[in-house]
């Protein structure tokens, strides 16, 4: 877990002062443990610490503690809360105006009683993570509190919002490390209260605005819609392009591709069908094969770049 930088800034540019509720210690049997995180503010919420008692709870806390210093407060869950578990939590409130500096680490204090300074074991996991030696995990002690920041997220865009789109906007959405883009024609495809911020537009021209780094998987309600993203997305760098689609569809748009233009080195950038077809043709099936497809994938470039890192 980590302090997550670009969902607070995001959440304090659409709801204005947001507190951030983040689990720093946890004993014995809780719902989620140290650095499980979520972002209160007035009139709603994103993230979970594990529902319940404990999240009604902290959520009241927190929206009492808007524009107020940071605290930290434990609670028994058990007596206090007539939960099942019956651990112990010790949760910090913090409201933010706005989002701290961007960086690797982020150490403060998180109570009214924490001294100026930052204690030993701050400033030691602090030290070894600037020498290198160490990537810090959540450290809480004697009031300060240091968290790892969230890396840069790996950007993915979901064409579509039909069935399988909807699936799979809702299997990715709570994965921090992505940057989901959701895009189809018109605002109205999209379910009520969806998942991530619909962009509505058109296709192809949404298409040449993405990141070179993004992922891109194509499921839109029409063939044609489905070619000309391709036909676009091959034109310009990206990190992978999946496309929903029987063998027969596949064969018929590499015909479409070549004669466009495109070479069967670029016309292989796409991988068709996405996911596993043995799986079933549910939408939720294919959405959980898509995901775990891509999820697989990120890995294996992570693993790489740091192997990369370490003989470079």
């Amino acid at each position: 877990m980590s302090f997550d930088h670009v969902s607070l800034a995001q959440a304090i540019a659409a709801h204005g002062p947001v507190v951030r509720v983040v689990v720093v210690s946890a004993q014995g049997s809780t719902p989620r443990g140290p650095g499980t995180a979520m972002l209160v503010w007035q009139g709603g919420q994103q993230g979970t610490i594990g529902g319940g008692a404990l999240e009604w709870e902290a959520c009241a806390m927190a929206r009492a503690r808007l524009g107020q210093p940071p605290v930290t407060v434990t609670l028994p869950l058990g007596p206090a809360m007539n939960q099942c578990c019956g651990g112990t939590v010790t949760l910090a409130l913090e409201s933010f105006a706005e989002a701290p500096p961007e960086g690797a680490a982020y150490g403060r204090p998180v109570a009214e009683t924490a001294p100026p300074a930052p204690p030993l074991a701050i400033s030691r996991a602090l030290s070894a993570f600037r020498n290198g030696s160490q990537t810090p995990d959540i450290t809480h002690e004697n009031g300060w509190l240091l968290e790892p920041l969230t890396a840069p997220r790996s950007p993915v865009w979901i064409w579509g919002a039909g069935h399988v789109g909807r699936a799979l906007a809702a299997t990715l959405a709570p994965l921090d490390h992505l940057a989901l883009t959701w895009a189809d024609t018109t605002a109205d495809r999209f379910p009520p209260n969806p998942p991530v911020p619909p962009t509505p537009g058109d296709l192809p021209t949404l298409a040449t605005t993405a990141p070179a780094s993004a992922h891109h998987i194509i499921l839109t309600y029409s063939h044609s819609l489905d070619f000309a993203l391709c036909d676009a997305l091959l034109k310009r760098p990206a990190a992978s392009i999946g496309l929903i689609g029987s063998a027969t569809k596949w064969a018929r748009f590499r015909t479409r591709l070549a004669a466009a233009g495109h070479i069967a080195a670029q016309i292989s950038r796409i991988t068709c069908p996405i996911g596993d077809p043995s799986l079933g043709k549910h939408p939720q099936a294919i959405a959980i094969s898509t995901a775990a497809q891509l999820l697989s994938m990120l890995e294996k470039q992570a693993n790489a770049a740091s192997k990369g890192d370490m003989t470079g």
